[in-house]
């Protein structure tokens, strides 16, 4: 008797139950099982794929700093005994290393085999490319030189194609097109070493939707836009001060200002 096809509301039911029991790899399963029998995901469902992810690799980045800095503090010690010890901890960073290289790219893999061949043009492209560059960017940030380079380039490949069509099909205010800004604008500050771009890419973003922030958005949509501007102008000000000293205090002194009409707006 061949199995029984389960429905897409089952599918999503599963998916949710994962979720609430933080079993993320479960998440993965069933919105992957989900794409290979309906095809397109939900915005509902693009968010659960999105959620599974970031729980995974946020576990194992957090655990590559911890491990990687133990390695660098041991490796300062001249003992011999030192000397083993960095050898067992380095095992165990190539260990999390590979763990996290295999979850960036298996969703690197679900995007370019199946989500993007059925995305729609507008926030569900930008969506997906935005999910791109920022899997490639995760492994740029431990990949050894040649291979950090390679996943630089096609990081930047995939935000820069994102924020195109952001800035064509979105509004300033778009959840998406500010959250791409925000992390774009990370990419260049952490991968590329340059906060002046940094700032440059995610003040533009911030000025464009303070421009049009009015009552006419729904709550939530104001709410994530809202929350986004807060996270886009505390890593702004944070640059800011890493570039010139005179030039980041009026960067800084723009931001607060900025910031004043933004809560006006959100009372």
């Amino acid at each position: 008797m061949p199995a029984r096809i389960i429905s897409r509301e089952e599918y999503l039911l599963l998916a949710k139950v994962a979720e609430e029991a933080e079993r993320y790899e479960d998440l993965v399963a069933q919105i992957k099982g989900l794409t290979q029998t309906y095809g397109a995901l939900t915005i509902e469902e693009r968010n659960l794929l999105s959620v599974a992810y970031k729980n995974i690799t946020n576990s194992l980045r957090s655990s590559w700093r911890v491990v990687d800095s133990m390695e660098k503090l041991e490796s300062a010690r001249p003992s011999a005994q030192s000397k083993h010890q960095v050898s067992l901890i380095r095992r165990q960073r190539v260990r999390i290393e590979k763990e996290l290289t295999d979850a960036c790219k298996d969703i690197v893999k679900l995007l370019n085999d199946s989500l993007l061949a059925t995305a729609k043009a507008g926030e569900e492209t930008v969506f997906y490319y935005k999910l791109k560059g920022d899997y490639y960017r995760y492994l740029a940030e431990f990949a050894q030189q040649q291979e950090r380079s390679r996943y630089s380039d096609l990081s930047l490949a995939a935000y820069k194609f994102a924020y195109k069509h952001a800035l064509a099909m979105l509004e300033p205010t778009h959840p998406t097109r500010l959250g791409l800004a925000l992390n774009f604008a990370v990419y260049y500050h952490d991968v590329r070493k340059s906060p002046e771009r940094a700032c440059h890419l995610g003040k533009h973003a911030f000025d464009e939707a303070v421009a049009c922030l009015d009552d006419s958005s729904s709550m939530q949509v104001m709410r994530d836009s809202m929350m986004i501007l807060q996270l886009l102008r505390d890593d702004l000000v944070i640059w800011s001060s890493e570039m010139q000293r005179g030039k980041g205090y009026l960067l800084t002194q723009c931001f607060v200002t900025d910031l004043k009409r933004v809560d006006a707006v959100s009372k």
